[in-house]
């Protein structure tokens, strides 16, 4: 028998650890949530380290292969990892753990990105151009990967949500159709839209330091954007600013209920579907923004198998 959880309570394991990871925020650890709630997923797969060519020097990615023979091509996931623009690697889980589970559940490769991150030295579009070289050249060397060039995904969790949607309404306007996307609790607007009435309730039983989470966010979209005003911000950086998402690939929004930026994934939902767009929208229940990093957790295993069936069954 399925229970359904109450709307605006906490995931049990997480309610547990709540008052630990408030600690931890207000004490200047953005990452709070990395202890394991269960074993990593076992998966028959090849992994492999490789560099292709980028805009400015190689980028790494990580290429995970079903090891069963497979008739036909497999569908291909290009997936980025989130960090806020400044951080995150190919081995943390939501880059590592995800790949894995897409890989595995869907009978499909994933190549997951390690864009280069920003700072000091490096701002957009430099990500963003990473984004788009890397999803190029998986493309052009769709036959050698043996992935399906007419089945190659685009997707990304949170800051990496925002270079997926970029790139995708970048190769849009460069005549390049993409198959579909997957934006998992994105960040796609700057500032943030408004929270909705029931939003702003949910975000209200969260800890003192959760309420400073969109505030953190904007300080993040300095080393992002560089010397550039948000105000004149493209929308390849930002793509709920565009003025036209006609012609958007088909997309899959997976959005947290505990999480500032809900706003921004639910806004653009609307904006898809008011431009004709097929998107699909989902809530993950009882969990805070980053979920996908919270290894064994079965909200996690959930948003796994929406994004699995999506690669299977389109």
């Amino acid at each position: 028998m399925t229970t359904t959880r109450p709307r605006h309570t906490l995931h049990p394991q997480l309610a547990d650890r709540i008052d630990t990871f408030a600690d931890n925020l207000a004490a200047g650890d953005f990452q709070p949530l990395d202890e394991p709630y269960g074993p990593s997923e076992a998966w028959d797969l090849a992994i492999d380290d490789q560099e292709i060519p980028g805009p400015d020097a190689q980028i790494p990615v990580r290429v995970y292969r079903p090891i069963s023979h497979a008739q036909t091509p497999r569908p291909c996931l290009v997936w980025l990892h989130g960090g806020a623009w400044v951080g995150g690697d190919l081995d943390m889980p939501e880059a590592h753990e995800t790949a894995r589970g897409i890989a595995g559940r869907a009978d499909a490769v994933v190549v997951s990105v390690d864009y280069r991150l920003c700072g000091k030295d490096v701002h957009f579009p430099s990500p963003h151009d990473d984004t788009v070289a890397a999803y190029r050249w998986i493309r052009d060397n769709a036959m050698d990967l043996g992935i399906d060039p007419a089945r190659i995904a685009l997707g990304g969790a949170s800051a990496g949500g925002s270079l997926a949607a970029g790139a995708a309404l970048r190769l849009r306007d460069e005549d390049t159709a993409l198959w579909q996307t997957m934006l998992i609790y994105p960040v796609l607007h700057a500032p943030l839209p408004e929270p909705s009435d029931e939003l702003t309730a949910a975000l209200a039983q969260l800890p003192a330091p959760f309420q400073m989470l969109s505030k953190l966010l904007d300080q993040l979209f300095g080393p992002y954007l560089g010397d550039q005003p948000i105000e004149t911000a493209s929308s390849y950086a930002f793509p709920g600013l565009a003025k036209d998402l006609n012609g958007f690939p088909p997309t899959y929004i997976d959005t947290d209920e505990f999480d500032p930026l809900r706003s921004s994934g639910e806004t653009f939902a609307h904006q898809l579907h008011a431009a004709g767009v097929d998107v699909e929208q989902a809530l993950s229940a009882g969990v805070l923004h980053g979920h996908l990093n919270l290894v064994g957790l079965d909200a996690a295993h959930a948003t796994l198998d929406r994004m699995a069936a999506r690669l299977r069954e389109r």
